[in-house]
């Protein structure tokens, strides 16, 4: 008999709850400092609500018109996380929906939420690696950035977040992310989160002191059409 798609979200959602248990208890950490988001870009939105039965709550979008359409139809405690690369114009679009942004990266994207007036808990993206495209502020601009978002902007951050390069292994990555988070918290406590891995590299996120992880595919399967 074919298992109904709650079943399969239930299965999945709960394998991956082990393994961070496992990883945090490897890291002598307590589960309870990690932050599971689920990441449901290109899935619908039915997918979202069997998950919210499930007992999820933190929802990761990685396009505007995505979460933007979604967004009307969750319940009022459900977060929805943006965790894509900004554009200008989608920013106020974003505002309205995201109750939290992972990857801000550039001045002036700060200076429009500024702007905005947005409450949002905002994540500087610091970059591992200096392949194009894949965005993140470099760590030797990050304590310069973060003092501007902080003094003159006045934006809520909370943490960092970072995407382990292609071509290394996560441990290595993260061990270097969790020296930088490491530096940027002694000069901002506030920055006291880690964003970092995803469905293939969460539990070396883990041990290496992400407070949240974005997985996607190990939940809900492979992708979807985008809507």
């Amino acid at each position: 008999m074919t298992p109904s798609r709650s079943q399969e979200l239930a299965a999945n959602l709960g394998a991956v709850r082990e393994r961070i248990g496992a990883a945090t208890a490897r890291a002598n950490r307590s589960v309870d400092d990690v932050q599971l988001i689920v990441v449901t870009k290109t899935f619908p939105v039915s997918d979202v609500h069997l998950l919210y039965e499930l007992g999820e709550r933190n929802f990761g979008e990685n396009r505007d018109q995505e979460g933007a359409a979604k967004f009307p139809d969750l319940p009022s405690d459900a977060r929805l996380h943006f965790q894509g690369q900004i554009q200008s114009k989608k920013l106020k679009s974003i505002t309205r929906w995201a109750r939290v942004i992972h990857s801000l990266d550039e001045p002036k994207h700060a200076q429009i939420l500024a702007d905005l007036g947005t409450a949002q808990d905002v994540f500087i993206q610091v970059s591992l690696d200096s392949s194009p495209g894949r965005g993140g502020v470099a760590p030797d601009r990050l304590l310069t950035f973060a003092e501007d978002c902080v003094s003159r902007l006045r934006l809520n951050l909370v943490g960092l977040m970072a995407v382990a390069p292609l071509g290394e292994e996560p441990a290595s990555a993260f061990a270097r992310l969790n020296e930088i988070h490491g530096k940027a918290k002694s000069e901002f406590p506030q920055l006291r989160y880690l964003s970092a891995g995803m469905s293939g590299d969460f539990e070396a996120a883990i041990e290496a002191g992400a407070t949240h992880v974005r997985v996607g595919s190990s939940i809900l399967g492979h992708r979807a059409p985008a809507i």
